[in-house]
């Protein structure tokens, strides 16, 4: 049986990074950290998140679990009939892969790098 997984974080994908922080700051006092011209991490929104730089039209949030095994989570994934939709890479802090489930939603998994 495949380890439970608990939503860790939320991405959002935004036409304007800069007008969608003053509007989650101003609607719901949320403030962020900058990682750059094309993301911003969420903090203080009771859910870990950020904010990614859409390329054309933004994309429906992003759900991502947390795994200490990612090939675990990949093998379960898959073996539950979801198409891989990004394959495992690194970013800073982490590794992670996307995929959908047979009802359409894209969700990811990640995990701490370690080492």
């Amino acid at each position: 049986m495949p380890a439970r997984l608990p939503i860790d974080y939320v991405e959002f994908s935004s036409r304007d990074i800069a007008r969608s922080q003053a509007f989650f700051a101003a609607a719901f006092e949320w403030t962020f950290t900058s990682y750059g011209p094309s993301y911003a991490g969420i903090d203080n929104a009771g859910l870990d998140g950020g904010i990614e730089q859409a390329e054309g039209e933004p994309a429906a949030p992003l759900a991502i679990l947390y795994a200490d095994d990612l090939d675990a989570a990949e093998a379960a994934v898959t073996a539950a009939g979801a198409e891989i939709t990004r394959a495992q890479f690194d970013f800073p802090g982490g590794r992670r892969f996307q995929f959908r489930e047979p009802g359409g939603n894209e969700l990811a998994v990640w995990t701490k790098q370690s080492g």
